[in-house]
This record gives C-alpha cells, structure tokens and sequence, in this order.
C-alpha cells in the first residue's frame, strides 16, 4: 500500500466514525481498529504513522474500562487523545502534521492499491461476483475487471426480492451495453421458498446470504477454476456489524451471514470505503454517473421492506409502491437529489373502507433520507402536494394498501432501513 495511515482506536466513543472520515477529508488513508491490539496487529497496520485514541460515554463496556493496550502505548507513534466529554475540536490537522503522514489518500491512489493487491491474491485463478446493479456490486466489478479482466464471471440472480423492472435492466446493462460476462439466474421461487414463515430480520438476512453463496457454488461449479467470491462490502457494513466496544446494530448479509464451509477466498476491495468514497471510486474507474449515483439497494432487495415474514401479496404491494413512488419522485425531480427513498409493507392492518365496505389492510410507509456516508440520514421534507398524490395512488393502484405514512426519523436512533 502506498498511502501512510493513521488509526482511529475505539475506546467506546460515538465520534470514531467522525475522526476517521475527518482525517481522509485532509488527504491521509485511516482506519478504524479495537483497542486492544497487540504488536504483530499493529504492525500488519501499512505504514502507522499516528493512532488517535477515542474515548467515550461508552468506555465502560460489559462492566469493563476500555484501556488501549500495551503494545499501542509501547509503539512510539505519535499519540493525539479524543474524548467525547471534551467540547473542544480537536485539531486534527496539527496532528497529522506532527505524524509526517503524506497526505496523498485519493480514489485514484487506492484503486492502483486495490489493482495491485487482487492480482497478487488472485493469480491466474477465477472470480465469481454477484452483480446486482446496485452501486457497490457495479464498482466491484468495475475494479475486478480493471484487475483480472475475463478472469471475472459476473452473476446477477433474481431472488425474487427485486424491484419492479429490475432483472431486465441489469441484463441489458450489463450484459447487452458493457458487455460484461454475464450469468443470469432466476432464483426467486427458492428464495421465497427458503423464506417462507421467517419473520425474525437478523434471521432472514442470514438465510437470504446464505441461499446467495449456495446459488453461487452451484453455478461456480458449471465453471472451471473458481476459487474466489467477489464481494461489495464497505465500511459501514463492518462497522455496524459490531466492534469489540460496541454492540453490533444489525448484521449485514455479507458480513457473518456466510456458512462456514464456504470453499471461495473472498476478496472484498472496498471494504474500507465510506458510501461517498465507493461513488468517487466509481467515477474514477469511469462508470457512467447515472450508475455510480443511483441509490442505493439492500443485498436482501424487498426482503427487508416486507417486515415479518415474507408473503407473496405483500411482497407485490411493496414492489408495486415502490415503483409508484419512483415514478413520482422522477416526475418531480427529486431522483437525483434524494439519497435513498423506498416503501415498505409491514404485517400490521387496520380498518378501513373501500367500495363501501369494512377491509382490513396494511398501511404503506414510505422512507426517504439524506446522508453522506449511511451513518447519520436526514429526513427529506417532501412537498405536501407529492404525498397527496402519493396517498393517492399508492391507495388505489396498490392491491390491499388502505393507507399511506411517512417515516419522519432521522438515523439516529432509526436506522435507514426497518430490518
């Protein structure tokens, strides 16, 4: 790796994330790392050049004071300390001038690191890649292509928790205009099947991640010479899944959903990039905007926007007010200027009237939220005359839908999702 780094050491505060991402913004490579380190850790850390230790409300965890260990106290490093009960900002320019770090963190730096490091983990061998369209998978394959080229196999599946339309676009994208190696995979029957009566979130990411990874060794072995799985986590997806002080809010499909025998080395190139940073990544690998900028989607698709357990009808009616509400949002130029916006269907109904007659029916939330890097979200204020038309719609188009809500929390304490 040719950028230096510092460490941002997690002593239980809520600003860890904030540190992290301010010291990128001054051009040097950080990353985020437990406390208790020992020295054959903090010496796979390339090129250390400072560690700012930060301490929180949090720093009591388990029953426990969080200390940094040993080995970063004996490093010799440069040492800036943060605590979250300090209103003073702390002067992180200063800090990495006294490290020496060289301030030369940017996409095009990092993608030269990433192309270097697949070739050296790859080889001559074969990647596999589930290509979903979304943001993430697109920049994957952008990379591993710029990497190992007709080394990647890319493999879109439908399991049946996709958006309306969704399957075909990205066969024509992809297949058809970037003439990527393509296996398309109609999976949704088996989906749904292996979903059927799961209601518990945690559970149906784990079994929606895990069916993924089964679908690929099956194709895998059509193919001669896999040996790895291509793999769009980033940063946040590790960092929310949990660190040794503070609780995980919620696993992520590719991180701990994966069965243990999985037979492919993964090989997870933007694991270390904030969602901001995976669109840069994008631009600078040459991908069209209208791709690097499209919103982003759940790996389990509608999975987690049909709350409880999967059923076949609920599962159309998010489908079909999603796309109702997409339609809207284009028609009102909002597509490009709102960060993420979806409906969802929970297994809740109330009392309404339609023809005449008592129907008990689900509400529709609908969710639209700002961010920069998926930590914190705003709330969009929509103009009142686009939710009338949307209640509108949503309630006579959309088959057993009796009402229309807006999800009015920012992240925190909501996460952007409900599941």
């Amino acid at each position: 790796m040719n950028q230096d780094t510092i460490a941002v050491i997690d002593l239980g505060s809520a600003r860890t994330t904030e540190l992290a991402r301010a010291i990128r913004a001054l051009g040097v490579y950080t990353e985020l790392h437990p406390h208790d380190l020992d020295a054959a850790q903090l010496a796979a850390i390339p090129n250390l050049r400072g560690l700012v230790l930060a301490a929180g409300p949090r720093r009591a965890y388990e029953g426990q004071v969080v200390e940094p260990s040993g080995a970063l106290l004996a490093a010799g490093l440069p040492i800036l300390r943060v605590d979250d009960a300090d209103a003073a900002q702390p002067d992180l320019d200063a800090f990495v001038a006294q490290t020496g770090a060289r301030r030369n963190w940017n996409m095009e730096n990092f993608i030269a690191d990433q192309v270097e490091a697949i070739r050296a983990q790859v080889g001559g061998k074969k990647v596999l890649l589930a290509l979903s369209g979304g943001v993430d998978s697109s920049v994957v394959a952008a990379l591993l292509i710029r990497a190992v080229g007709k080394q990647l196999t890319c493999v879109h599946v439908n399991h049946g928790l996709l958006r309306q339309g969704e399957p075909e676009q990205v066969v024509r994208v992809f297949r058809e205009e970037l003439g990527a190696n393509l296996v398309y995979v109609d999976a949704s029957e088996r989906f749904l099947g292996k979903l059927a009566g799961v209601a518990d979130p945690e559970q149906k990411r784990k079994v929606i991640g895990a069916e993924f990874i089964r679908v690929f060794e099956e194709e895998a072995r059509k193919l001669e010479g896999i040996a790895f799985l291509g793999q769009g986590t980033i940063y946040p997806d590790i960092i929310e899944s949990g660190t040794k002080t503070a609780r995980a809010v919620k696993s992520h499909h590719n991180v701990g959903g994966l069965p243990e025998d999985l037979r492919f080395a993964l090989v997870e190139p933007l694991k270390m990039l904030f969602k901001d940073e995976v669109r840069a990544c994008g631009l600078a690998l040459g991908l069209p905007e209208g791709m690097v900028n499209r919103q982003p989607f759940p790996g389990p698709g509608l999975g987690v926007r049909c709350l409880g357990a999967i059923t076949r009808d609920r599962l159309e009616a998010v489908r079909a007010s999603d796309a109702i509400l997409r339609e809207e949002f284009a028609a009102a130029g909002l597509a490009g200027k709102v960060w993420q916006y979806f409906t969802l269907i929970p297994d809740v109904r109330s009392v309404g009237v339609r023809e005449g007659v008592r129907a008990f029916e689900w509400p529709c939330v609908i969710r639209a939220v700002n961010t920069v890097d998926a930590m914190t979200a705003t709330v969009e204020r929509l103009p009142w005359p686009l939710m009338e038309r949307l209640a509108e719609r949503i309630t006579h188009e959309v088959p057993g839908v009796n009402r229309v809500l807006f999800d009015l929390t920012p992240k925190p304490v909501g996460t952007i999702e409900w599941e």
